[in-house]
């Protein structure tokens, strides 16, 4: 199929065009007819494979029909809500592409910074916003915000937004929505707490999936070492110096470890930067312009910063902490393997990450290569050395983490 045969709008068909798109991706070719159709849809793809295109191209052909070329006061009849300011500014420069022959007007919104500029804009009228959750309602009490004649919503990364804890903040946003507004939910992983919150928010919703829900890009070659917690940073280091890596995405699960490991690298003389919540937006923004013209060769990042990282050939991976929660492992390997490119995932699995391991490997059902020759395993030796670790699988052991079931009970309630 070519895009010219998805019914689209000229001017939508020339800015695809020029941006060398010749034919859909799957997600794209199974979402955008139906979101042209005014269906609700639940969108499930791995990471790469062209979700953002997949619902801002039909959204774009909706309104452009609608609005045309009316000088009336423009009113948001669009929005897309989205967990990570990245994210949002990434999906925000896509609506300007591919709507840059239409008249329409597209706001990225995020906290972080100063509102004034972001107040302008809504005054002078917009048709499409993208935002994250804690700004956008934010505005709306300050009554900036006015959703009375929205026809599209827009839940993008919806697993992510569960997992930072943001699904009272979506269930007011949805409050504030017209309930005959059409609601498009996307996500890189699809559990059933997704699948009962769409059925909380969507109506006889239409389901595009073009990969199974725990698969891992297939081009991405995974190994996996099994390393004393105290030698991570060792091991990281010889890593990278042996094996002259570049261009290495690695991830921390928390903001302090991010520093701790951008310190230990620099000392070696490593050239490393941190990504996360921490930091300012500006901040953040020049450490991933830094990272994406190679200036810097280590980006450390937690994950919820990681969300709104998009580069095509970014070969390395690596899970300095591994997540406890398997479908974000499937997420953050989808960070490499992007627009069939190859690409490399590294994890680093402690003694106390076994069970996370177990339960990743259960997910994903793939054959993880082992390395074990590496001066930085377990003082008692790995999994593969023989070592029957007690009490490793959270679902039958007596002892888990309390991390573990921290997490456990923060879903269930979330959910």
């Amino acid at each position: 199929m070519l895009f010219e045969d998805l019914s689209l709008s000229k001017s939508i068909q020339r800015a695809v065009f020029e941006e060398g798109y010749l034919n859909p991706t799957p997600i794209q070719e199974k979402s955008i007819p139906v979101v042209l159709e005014g269906r609700d849809l639940i969108g499930c793809a791995q990471t790469g494979t062209g979700k953002t295109a997949a619902f801002a191209i039909p959204i774009i052909h909706q309104l452009h029909r609608i609005v045309g070329s009316s000088k009336k006061a423009k009113q948001i009849r669009a929005l897309v809500v989205t967990p990570t300011r990245e994210l949002a500014v990434q999906i925000g420069q896509s609506f300007d592409t591919y709507a840059k022959y239409t008249n329409l007007t597209q706001l990225t919104i995020f906290g972080g910074v100063s509102q004034n500029p972001q107040v302008d804009a809504l005054k002078n009228g917009i048709d499409i916003l993208v935002a994250t959750p804690g700004r956008l309602l934010d505005l709306h009490k300050q009554g900036f915000l006015d959703l009375n004649h929205l026809h599209t919503l827009v839940l993008d990364e919806a697993d992510q937004m569960l997992d930072m804890g943001f699904i009272n903040d979506v269930k007011k946003i949805v409050k504030l929505t017209p309930k005959n507004r059409q609601t498009l939910l996307f996500s890189a992983t699809m559990p059933i707490a997704i699948r009962e919150l769409a059925e909380m928010f969507l109506q006889d919703p239409e389901k595009v999936e073009v990969s199974p829900v725990s698969s891992t890009a297939e081009k991405v070659e995974q190994r996996v070492y099994f390393v004393d917690k105290t030698e991570k940073r060792n091991l990281l280091y010889s890593l990278i110096k042996e094996e002259n890596l570049s261009n290495v995405l690695v991830f921390s699960r928390t903001k302090h470890g991010a520093d701790n490991v951008v310190k230990a690298l620099r000392k070696k003389d490593i050239p490393a930067e941190a990504i996360h919540g921490d930091k300012s937006q500006n901040a953040r923004q020049r450490v991933l312009d830094a990272f994406k013209n190679k200036e810097v060769g280590v980006l450390v990042a937690t994950d919820i910063a990681a969300r709104g990282i998009d580069i095509e050939q970014l070969p390395y991976v690596i899970n300095f902490d591994l997540p406890n929660i398997p479908e974000t492992y499937v997420h953050r390997i989808g960070r490499t393997g992007r627009a069939g490119n190859g690409g490399i995932a590294i994890s680093f699995c402690g003694k106390d990450e076994l069970p996370y391991w177990k339960d990743i490997q259960k997910l994903i059902k793939v054959d993880v290569k082992t390395i074990s020759d590496h001066p930085y395993q377990w003082h008692s030796g790995s999994p593969e050395a023989g070592e029957k670790p007690k009490n490793s699988n959270r679902s039958g052991g007596a002892h888990k983490s309390r991390k573990s079931n921290s997490s456990k009970k923060n879903k269930k309630r979330w959910y």
